[in-house]
């Protein structure tokens, strides 16, 4: 069969293709030269280019790839940002919100890149992309018992700095070194100090953010309400945290930890539904995970069985420690040559898989291998019985592939109320669960079915867990559970329950006030509402 090219045509749309290609480029270098020209007129810094990434940029894709710990949205056709500011001062910032407002482009803010769902770095249109790693310092004054660290600091840096200033202090956030205090602390990040000192937000004493207009505000003049909300609801809705001033936590020259595993032949149901049963009101200076995994069974015959790790942190010596188990968690069966005595700042090395006697300088290594992963959460009111625990144990065999993650809770975070930060799932939760399932092979089939994998398992879940509306944790960031398209109330009110509960309606009127332009969003922001009715109710 003949056929007939129409080579006139052809040629017609290779010259639409180079020229829509040379438009772009045009277009993207003339927005560059704008923006770059007004962050020279909205600060005094020079050089201020060496602050600003274009896609023309040799340094681009580094940049925008240093702090990507999902593998998920390193796709070539995963969304890029238009710009990449790193700015290294709060003038910087201030500059950038002004410019991003003016030439009217979406402003992304990320700190450390840890956001599940890379909504802090991925958009759909076109945006800019304000990456705040090189605002990092660390202030520590022994005197005060405070420490000042800008969002930017990883937890590694932050811990490095007060373990440098002596063995008395310590602060109860979390245990990856290289995850961004200003996401981990503006949605209410904790540790396994939680059941002794509550969560990182409840030792918030100031902070300083610019606002919508470039403003920069510290607590006096941004007001409580505004405080209030950046501690717990996520900064990323309400303004650009630049910093934020903590107080320290006192800690015990002795902390004893361990690390033990047991498989289901070690009656791990009678142990787990015990555990469920104490942590609660036991001994508030004792912290257990537990991490549940399928492995290999150890008959060597192919067959899958799960594994429980209990990896504990005690804010004492291991004979308080063995008294308290003994009389507590007898089922356990921990003993005197499973306990590690050390301090508190070796128990940070313990944490992060480290031998204790490695140098802290590893605390300020930025290094990560990411993966392919995702990850949802839930809180658990009651126990989950005996012959639930067996069923749940015979669906991760199933899986194979997802993981468990038990985070009791307890202690101080029963005395906090829950309207006094947004965060507030505390008293009456027993324990948080995180579901995570990792993987390394590249594919969109592959993705998807291991996505599949963690859905199924968080289905498999909802008879054990908090209802009405079923609750999450704002930093194992979910969009399974709602997503705002259109920045609408309606739209933002799905999720926002599930993440704060009652604590939701004061953050809408936050934001309404704080931010009535919605300058600030991203697909799970808090929305605004101008009705009157809506304040009324309030």
């Amino acid at each position: 069969m003949k056929t007939n090219i129409n080579f006139h045509n052809i040629f017609y749309c290779f010259l639409i293709i180079i020229l829509s290609t040379f438009s772009f480029a045009k277009s993207s270098n003339e927005t560059y030269n704008t923006f770059l020209a007004c962050l020279n007129k909205q600060t005094t810094s020079k050089n201020i280019s060496k602050i600003l990434y274009s896609k023309a940029s040799n340094k681009y894709t580094s940049v925008l790839q240093s702090h990507i710990r999902n593998l998920r949205f390193t796709y070539p056709t995963t969304p890029k940002p238009f710009l990449i500011v790193t700015p290294f001062n709060p003038s910087h910032v201030s500059a950038s919100v002004v410019c991003s407002k003016r030439l009217g482009l979406h402003l992304k803010i990320r700190s450390g890149g840890h956001d599940y769902e890379g909504l802090s770095y991925v958009s759909d249109d076109q945006y800019i992309l304000l990456d705040m790693s090189k605002l990092n310092d660390v202030r520590v004054d022994t005197a005060t018992g405070t420490a000042y660290v800008e969002a930017g600091a990883s937890l590694g840096e932050f811990y490095y700095k007060i373990v440098s200033s002596g063995n008395v202090h310590g602060f109860p956030a979390g245990v990856g070194a290289t995850v961004g205090i200003g996401g981990h602390f503006s949605g209410g990040g904790y540790g396994n100090m939680i059941r002794k000192y509550g969560l990182t937000v409840d030792h918030i004493i100031d902070a300083e953010v610019v606002d919508y207009k470039g403003r920069i505000l510290n607590r006096s003049s941004m007001g409580e309400d505004l405080f209030w909300a950046i501690r717990g609801g996520g900064g990323a809705s309400f303004a650009v945290v630049l910093s934020y001033t903590v107080k320290l936590m006192p800690v015990p020259e002795t902390v004893t930890v361990f690390n033990v595993q047991r498989m289901l032949t070690d009656d791990i149901t009678n142990v787990v539904y015990k555990w469920q049963s104490v942590m609660n009101n036991i001994d508030e200076n004792l912290f257990i995970r537990l991490i549940f995994q399928t492995v290999n069974a150890p008959d060597n015959q192919g067959n899958l069985t799960v594994r429980v790790i209990f990896i504990s942190h005690f804010l004492g010596d291991s004979e308080t420690l063995l008294n308290i188990l003994n009389s507590e968690l007898p089922e356990l069966g921990i003993r005197k040559e499973d306990c590690q005595e050390t301090s508190w700042a070796k128990a940070l090395l313990f944490w992060l898989g480290h031998g204790t006697e490695t140098p802290y300088e590893v605390l300020l290594n930025t290094s990560y291998i990411p993966y392919y992963v995702k990850t949802k959460s839930d809180f658990v009111q009651k126990p989950i019985e005996k012959h639930e625990l067996e069923l749940l144990w015979k669906k991760l065999i199933k899986l194979e592939k997802p993981a468990l993650v038990f985070s009791p809770y307890g202690g101080r975070m029963n005395e906090i109320p829950a309207s006094a930060t947004p965060f507030p799932h505390r008293n009456g939760n027993l324990y948080m669960i995180e579901y995570s399932t990792f993987w390394k092979e590249a594919g969109k089939n592959i993705e998807e079915k291991n996505i599949g994998l963690t859905r199924e398992l968080y289905e498999f879940m909802k008879p054990y867990v908090s209802k009405n509306p079923r609750g999450a944790f704002l930093n194992l960031r979910d969009i399974d559970i709602g997503v705002s398209h259109n920045g609408t109330y309606k739209e933002g009110e799905v999720y926002g329950k599930k993440y704060f509960l009652g604590n939701f309606h004061r953050l809408v009127r936050v934001k309404s006030k704080v931010d009535p332009d919605n300058f600030f969003r991203y697909e799970q922001s808090i929305p605004i509402r101008h009705h009157k009715e809506f304040f009324d109710y309030m």
